[in-house]
């Protein structure tokens, strides 16, 4: 069974750095917008009725594949920290994390596979792995998804599809979302351009934590804005096509920067490397940024440097939750920077970076 003390000290598996594409994209994840019927959306729901879908949701997760180990975390009895934990752990967002309803999330091993339960909807499933592959996540969701509406009845219309609390999200209730790092193309100044083409295509792009959040080390959630009037294969298309058109974007310009500043972004990526490596106090956002650049060395074949493992598990273990669930106490912003600090340099000389 999962629970925050082996999530703690175990990594999320699609950190591995081994799915296609992973130099470029981080993660591939999909999520999909379920509620049950009769019962109201959670913002109209009484308590009672929101205790029922979370044991109605738990009752059926544990006959459903790979959920039959899942942990469940009710947001009303964790700690704050261990509910900001989950926010950087990618597995539940903001909005869960706050409020005073019943609601919680379902994790799987590994963490593969989540369940936000009462949010905006009485369900929000999830499926999330390494890099650019959303045939993967879309198969392991699906399935899922199949699995539980045996025994759970959902809120669906054929003229509609799925229906849903925020009328964007109504029919096939899904969204699909890549986080890619761009880097070339910042430095290059031909993001704005770019990423312009990607929402005349109906797509969306975003922060590090998705909707409503800020970009930090050169990172972007992609993913698609509508949801009713096309089918969940025409979304992952869509979504698709305009992904491999980032990375060769993202490759070219990478390119031209090796033929014509070399030395300027080898600099860069070991200034960075040396910062991470020798650190002795070192806040979050400054470990993402430098992670960017040693992220970026790495695509482009510098050797010596660490694995895309260790940068992948160092930019997750670094932000503030996780580095107070390590040491086991609250810590001060200033004990946090020398905590991590320590933390990072461990994790690199463990890998000989």
């Amino acid at each position: 069974m999962v629970t925050l003390s082996t999530m703690i000290q175990t990594p999320s598996a699609w950190l591995d750095g081994k799915g296609p594409h992973a130099g470029i994209v981080l993660s591939s994840r999909l999520r999909l917008a379920r509620n049950l019927a009769p019962i109201p959306f959670p913002a109209r729901a009484r308590k009672e009725q929101l205790n029922g879908v979370i044991q109605s949701v738990i009752a059926a997760a544990r006959g459903a594949s790979p959920l039959t180990e899942a942990g469940f975390f009710p947001m009303n009895d964790i700690a704050e920290m261990d509910r900001t934990f989950l926010v950087e752990r990618h597995l539940i967002s903001r909005d869960l994390s706050q409020g005073s309803r019943a609601r919680g999330v379902l994790v799987a091993p590994g963490e593969n596979v989540s369940i936000m339960v009462n949010e905006e909807d009485h369900l929000r499933l999830q499926a999330i792995t390494s890099g650019f592959d959303l045939a993967e996540v879309w198969a392991l969701i699906s399935d899922v998804d199949d699995l539980l509406n045996r025994d759970l009845d959902y809120a669906y219309r054929p003229d509609y599809g799925y229906l849903t609390a925020c009328p964007t999200n109504v029919g096939t209730g899904m969204r699909a979302s890549v986080l890619i790092h761009l880097p070339a193309l910042v430095l290059t100044k031909q993001l704005k351009k770019i990423l312009q083409g990607v929402a005349a295509v109906g797509l969306a792009v975003r922060g590090f934590y998705g909707e409503g959040t800020d970009v930090m080390g050169n990172f972007f959630q992609v993913s698609n804005q509508q949801t009713l009037g096309r089918a969940e294969l025409e979304i992952l298309e869509n979504l698709e096509r305009v992904t491999n058109q980032l990375i060769e974007f993202e490759g070219r310009a990478r390119e031209a920067m090796l033929r014509t500043a070399r030395l300027q972004v080898e600099d860069k990526v070991w200034r960075a490397f040396g910062t991470l490596r020798y650190s002795r106090s070192i806040s979050s956002q400054e470990v993402i940024s430098l992670s960017s650049a040693v992220r970026f060395g790495l695509a482009m074949g510098i050797d010596g440097l660490t694995d895309l493992m260790t940068l992948n598990e160092i930019m997750v273990y670094s932000q503030p939750a996780h580095v107070q669930a390590l040491a086991g106490q609250p810590l001060e912003s200033s004990e946090r920077n020398v905590y991590r600090a320590d933390m990072i340099r461990r994790r690199l000389a463990a890998v000989g970076g």
